[in-house]
């Protein structure tokens, strides 16, 4: 059945104006643009090649856009991508930063990668040549690798007081006695565990939020399901300790352990916990190591903050492991 001519005519009418609308909006575009590249991340070419080609666009000075990036609205959300990367993790800036805080940058983003949040699962649906493959993964976890396993830091006498007195209280926190602190346990009942700074470091990560600086320890067990690839889920026993420094730069630029902040506990017993998500939760602030929440039931904050990786057993940092 044919359509009445003024029917038709309003349809050609609502169509002309819908283009034309879709046609102007294409000139509001919020400019991205690509600043000079000042201090490149130093890695490895093979490391550097990986970043380039599926981290770049987002985390660099050198976004290249495909063409339907460029078509709005697809490009307002390009535009802001890049610029909350780029806020978070530029790899053409960074190179100005000690070595150490480069690959530390990096821990966090090979992190995320092993996770499957980077790059983004809606970037690699239309960039599929983004994706980073098991070997390439491979070759950012042989780069770090090294970091994990490297002994703490010498403290350097010719240092500023300031810094002296910080690298000297982790020199004193990794060589203290085994004699156990008289620590109040958690309010949920957890006991404090004296003994975690003779657990093995398994990776580390940077809080640019709040400039933090953390090491992750992991206990005999959670060592052990690491090595045997054990980890999702994480076997019953396996206990991770999160310590926490203030970042405490120096006259060059070299990032110290500062000020102590606190330390995180999460104990798998998957019986003893099934209420908080099968991990017992606890904290402990402050030099005095004062017990953290006011009421038994903090966990629930805890769980909520761990909720978006319960995939990955609720286990944000991932082990760092080189040949695997």
């Amino acid at each position: 059945m044919a359509l009445e001519p003024k029917t038709r005519l309003r349809l050609v009418l609502t169509a002309g104006v819908l283009f034309l609308g879709f046609v102007c909006l294409q000139f509001v575009r919020p400019p991205i643009t690509n600043p000079p590249v000042t201090a490149e991340i130093q890695a490895p070419p093979e490391v550097k090649a990986i970043l380039r080609n599926s981290c770049y666009n987002c985390h660099s000075n050198e976004t290249k856009l495909a063409w339907f990036d460029q078509i709005v609205p697809a490009y307002w959300m390009v535009s802001k991508d890049v610029r909350t990367a780029r806020a978070h993790l530029n790899f053409s800036e960074i190179g100005k930063l000690p070595e150490a805080q480069q690959k530390g940058a990096l821990f966090e983003a090979v992190n995320e990668i092993q996770m499957g949040a980077m790059p983004l699962p809606s970037y690699r649906k239309v960039h599929p040549g983004a994706t980073i493959t098991p070997e390439q993964l491979a070759v950012l976890r042989n780069y770090l690798a090294p970091a994990v396993s490297a002994g703490p830091a010498k403290v350097d006498m010719a240092a500023p007081t300031a810094n002296r007195d910080s690298d000297e209280q982790y020199a004193k926190w990794i060589t203290a006695s085994d004699t156990p602190l008289q620590v109040k346990p958690e309010l949920n009942g957890i006991e404090f565990f004296p003994d975690y700074k003779n657990w093995k470091a398994i990776s580390s990560t940077d809080r640019f939020d709040n400039h933090t600086m953390r090491q992750i320890l992991g206990n005999d067990i959670a060592v052990k399901a690491i090595a045997e690839n054990h980890i999702n889920p994480w076997p019953d026993g396996a206990a991770f300790a999160k310590v926490a420094w203030a970042q405490e730069p120096d006259a060059q630029g070299a990032i110290h352990t500062g000020a102590f902040k606190q330390v995180e506990f999460m104990v798998k017993d998957s019986q003893k916990y099934a209420s908080t998500a099968g991990w017992g939760w606890a904290r402990w602030v402050g030099m005095d190591l004062k017990p953290y929440g006011k009421e038994a039931n903090f966990a629930n904050e805890c769980i909520g903050c761990h909720n978006p990786v319960r995939k990955n057993d609720y286990v944000y940092t991932m082990p760092i492991q080189g040949g695997q």
